[in-house]
């Protein structure tokens, strides 16, 4: 894996250092410069300047194709990263960008909020759960009109909109009990009331549910 890492960088370093190179060889001094350097070749600082002129130019093309060899970098990276957990659940490319670039927005680690659609609805848009939780991320009705009064039942069965008002609701409950994992998730199954009255009275509210889904996760369930 170390060296799987260390090849990665020599990589993307390597990229970079071509990008630059390539703009190297490749520039031609702007008109404004070329005259200017005929016009005053017997002027030693008006040559220096235009020097100057040139390599701060050539400095902000380099920096500007530095930050889109970056850009590069990173969707290729989100898009392996995608294409994993495609593979790794089974699901669709689609549906597994979805879930990914969502999590990221509201906040979720991917690798949690993978493990939470995993287990609420086994990735299935249309799941219903017994007390009536809805889609992908088995939101009630009511917990969705906390965070958007308009919202309908239908909307909750669009896998967009399902996983962000879920990912959403996760991410309120981690900082609700200040970085919690745990007692997060299980908020998140059983509901608010149901963990903070068992707190009160002194009992462990954890359950199987948590040793299901978080087993070997060592995250803190959110991104910053």
């Amino acid at each position: 894996m170390r060296r799987r890492n260390r090849l990665k960088r020599m990589i993307a370093w390597g990229t970079v250092s071509a990008v630059a190179l390539f703009v190297i060889a490749n520039r031609r001094p702007s008109t404004p410069v070329a005259e200017a350097a005929a016009e005053t070749a017997g002027s030693s600082n008006a040559f220096r300047f235009g020097l100057m002129w040139e390599n701060r130019r050539l400095r902000r093309e380099v920096e500007n194709a530095a930050g889109e060899a970056a850009l590069l970098r990173a969707a290729v990276e989100r898009t392996n990263r995608i294409i994993g957990y495609s593979g790794q659940y089974g699901i669709p490319a689609g549906l597994a960008a979805t879930i990914f670039d969502i999590a990221l927005q509201e906040g979720v680690d991917p690798e949690l909020a993978f493990r939470v659609v995993q287990l609420e609805s086994g990735f299935n848009p249309r799941a219903v759960s017994r007390v009536g939780a809805i889609g992908l991320t088995q939101v009630m009705l009511a917990t969705a009109r906390h965070f958007d009064r308009t919202i309908t039942r239908d909307r909750l069965y669009e896998p967009t909109t399902n996983v962000g008002i879920g990912f959403r609701y996760l991410r309120q409950l981690i900082e609700n009990y200040d970085g919690n994992v745990r007692l997060a998730l299980l908020a998140y199954n059983i509901g608010e009331p149901a963990v903070n009255q068992a707190r009160r009275v002194g009992k462990n509210p954890l359950d199987g549910y948590n040793r299901i889904l978080i087993k070997d996760y060592r995250g803190s369930g959110v991104t910053n």
